[in-house]
């Protein structure tokens, strides 16, 4: 493109920009326009003059005359004149802006020096012109998708991420059509290619979550997604399948935003027992890959991949099993916690959680010789992250909710003790002991076989803690039997 605009610049058209912003140059009648275009009112005063027109035909003729500065100038113009005025969008298709953009980013991309915030403009103008409704958004879906929408989602700038997720998500919501494309094997490559992206540069607004909540949680294709932003990626074939040994980063990042989406949504997304179940998969397959033999020092997230997987993995297992309580929904062995309980993430938690060193005040205990389990100290795992027990328990506590089965079963394997060890504070496990009252209170709730198995342990010092007390409950040794009893505190 030219360095100055040349005097092949159609006059006519010049003329009208000039008498427009009464101006005397390109440079400044574009600026004036774009202050113009800013307001409702002046953007509805510059679509009746048809200044859009005017600017489309400028840089689809004569874009070699044109400075980047003043293509730069034209393009901030543009984004601003279809920001919501709809006789803008209409003439930015009839006109064929779509067309001419996608003429501009090639230009942009060929350049040996990329002018991201140019590119970055431009698409802000067709993410502009998408948000008028179906007929804008088929015409830059045909054009763009998959070769074009994948060459921008390789561009490893946080300037593309924002507005080339707004266009993928505005295009797709309420049209089928597109979005069974944005879900097939095309339109994954392009989105995980925008989450390899977002993972290297990040990301500002919300559209990136957005689109991937449709795509992993509303239409549960975290799978093939996780498999497609692997560093080694499998063949192209359609049954796509995890072939690292290990998860990259930006496999651990796409989990922890996923995660994220989760927790945000909580009350207004359900997830299928499909995505549970692969989510409790994810978090075994993780379990193998981390290395317990030593304490984590960093909450999540750490900077190693196995054990941001596992965490982030273990988070979303506590806030599905939340949701089934929240909705009313227990004692059902067919909703999703019910799916992943029949799967058995009970004994799973269960085991880790007995192999895991206790918490500080329950190895003090240990060290004066009041109770010792069957490990030696020095095999115990410890908690790869700041945290982790406590997510444990807290996923743990969630299947307790409501569910006399669950309540049984902890008995029956022996957790109880267990889990009250995990009513105290622990500065490896921040809200340890939040989360350890709530699991033992679900625990305890309605069951009489629970509370009296408590009656029935051994007294050591433990057992009565301030934090058991918050529950209502304490444990008393019996002057006649001198066994130890639960007793109401009230």
């Amino acid at each position: 493109m030219g360095e100055n605009a040349g005097s092949s610049l159609p006059k006519d058209i010049l003329d009208q920009l000039f008498a427009y912003s009464r101006s005397t140059s390109l440079a400044d009648a574009l600026e004036v326009l774009a202050k113009i275009s800013r307001t409702a009112d002046g953007r509805a005063d510059l679509a009746s003059k048809s200044v859009i027109a005017l600017i489309l035909d400028l840089i689809q003729g004569h874009s070699g005359c044109l400075n980047s500065a003043l293509l730069v100038s034209s393009l901030k113009l543009l984004r601003s004149l279809c920001a919501g005025e709809v006789v803008n969008q209409d003439t930015f298709i009839e006109k064929n802006g779509v067309g001419i953009t996608l003429t501009v980013l090639r230009a942009l991309m060929r350049t040996p020096a990329l002018d991201c915030g140019a590119v970055r403009i431009a698409l802000q103008a067709l993410a502009n012109v998408s948000l008028a409704g179906e007929r804008h958004q088929q015409t830059i879906w045909v054009q763009f998708f998959p070769n074009e929408f994948l060459t921008l989602a390789r561009i490893r700038s946080q300037d593309t991420v924002d507005p080339l997720c707004m266009i993928l998500y505005t295009c797709q919501d309420g049209n089928p059509v597109c979005l069974a494309e944005l879900c097939g094997d095309h339109g994954l490559s392009v989105v995980s290619e925008i989450a390899r992206t977002a993972s290297i540069v990040g990301f500002r607004a919300e559209w990136f979550k957005l689109l991937l909540s449709v795509i992993c949680l509303d239409k549960a294709h975290l799978p093939t997604l996780f498999a497609k932003v692997a560093v080694a990626p499998a063949d192209d074939s359609k049954d796509v399948q995890m072939v690292c040994d290990e998860f990259s980063s930006e496999q651990a990042f796409l989990v922890s935003i996923v995660s994220e989406i989760l927790n945000e949504r909580l009350n207004d997304v359900t997830v299928s027992n499909e995505f549970a179940l692969y989510i409790l998969g994810l978090f075994r397959k993780a379990s193998g890959f981390v290395d317990f033999s030593e304490r984590g020092k960093l909450g999540l997230p750490t900077g190693s991949s196995p054990i941001d997987v596992l965490g982030y993995t273990l988070t979303m297992l506590r806030d599905i099993c939340a949701q089934d309580g929240a909705r009313g929904s227990t004692e059902n062995a067919q909703d999703t916690t019910g799916k992943l309980l029949s799967s058995g993430l009970l004994d799973w938690l269960l085991n880790l959680l007995r192999e895991l060193e206790p918490p500080t005040m329950i190895r003090k205990a240990i060290n004066q010789g009041q109770h010792q389990g069957n490990a030696d100290s020095e095999q115990l795992k410890q908690c790869p992250y700041k945290g982790f027990r406590r997510d444990i328990v807290a996923v743990i506590g969630n299947c307790l909710y409501q569910r006399r089965s669950v309540q049984d079963e902890v008995r029956c394997k022996g957790g109880v003790t267990l889990l009250m060890q995990q009513c105290v504070t622990d500065e490896d496990n921040p809200y340890l002991r939040e989360w350890g009252i709530w699991t033992v209170r679900n625990l305890f709730e309605g069951n009489a076989e629970n509370q009296q198995a408590v009656a029935e342990l051994e007294l050591w010092g433990t057992v009565n803690t301030p934090e058991i007390a918050e529950l209502g409950l304490r444990v008393e040794l019996d002057q006649k039997t001198g066994r130890p009893k639960l007793v109401n505190s009230a």
